[in-house]
């Protein structure tokens, strides 16, 4: 009698390249990384690395607005700018330790919020950015569970930051171990393209032209620099904190 040797299925690594397809996938069973490389995952990552408390991310203006009549730094971000009359946004340069050090900040975004609310039913949620990808990456090799890769886009339209980082994710755990869907294989196609300059490559995305226009160049250099943080944050509840 022939012994029929059985395998574990291999765990998958997806990309949904905006959230609008989020729909199409198995969500509750897989740990979601949200994904706004400029610039709020990329701030958010930051601003846990240098000590606030929690960041608590919210969907609309009006929600940020009552948490700061209760005390809470608020930050808002809309098309790239600061909403009037609020702490600060979405510049990772707002995001430093003299500002959030032991403090909770709540955030709305045009796109990284938005994203991460579409997430909610996720086993788990964290944040990526190039300046947690290594840490990040090394965390998630260690669950093996599933892997959705989730980039914000632009107003849920594909972008190319959120996109070829989700490639960088997927570069790094690539193995035997897991299963790509096409979304990962292009994913890792385009930072293949990028990796030796992404100031370079992504200098032609449409959102690094509209921060330019908006004369902050320099939340775009930042947020591309690669391993600066270690800290991941993950959501607990309502707010994203310090994974232990």
């Amino acid at each position: 009698m022939k012994v029929v040797q059985l395998t574990s299925e291999r765990k998958k690594i997806e990309v949904a390249l905006t959230p609008a397809l989020l729909p199409l996938y198995d969500i509750e069973n897989s740990i979601v990384v949200v994904i706004d490389i400029f610039r709020a995952t990329s701030s958010i990552c930051y601003g846990i690395e240098n000590g606030a408390e929690a960041i608590i991310p919210v969907s609309q203006v009006e929600e940020c607005i009552a948490y700061g009549e209760k005390g809470y730094l608020i930050a808002a971000e809309r098309n790239g700018e600061v909403v009037e009359g609020f702490d600060f946004g979405n510049s990772p340069f707002s995001y430093t330790p003299e500002k959030v050090a032991g403090k909770t900040v709540v955030l709305t975004t045009t796109n990284g919020t938005h994203a991460l609310h579409l997430s909610r039913k996720a086993k788990s949620i964290v944040v990526g950015s190039f300046l947690n990808l290594t840490a990040l990456c090394n965390w998630l090799r260690d669950q093996n569970e599933n892997i959705l890769l989730v980039c914000a886009g632009w107003k849920n339209k594909f972008n190319l930051e959120d996109s070829v980082f989700a490639g960088a994710v997927t570069h790094q755990l690539k193995s035997d171990v897991y299963k790509l869907d096409d979304s990962a294989i292009a994913a890792e196609d385009l930072y293949l393209l990028a990796k030796e300059n992404l100031g370079a490559y992504l200098a032609k995305t449409s959102h690094s032209d509209r921060l330019k226009k908006l004369g902050i160049e320099e939340d775009i250099a930042f947020c591309l620099n690669v391993d600066i943080t270690t800290a991941i944050p993950i959501l607990e509840g309502e707010r994203l904190v310090k994974l232990k």
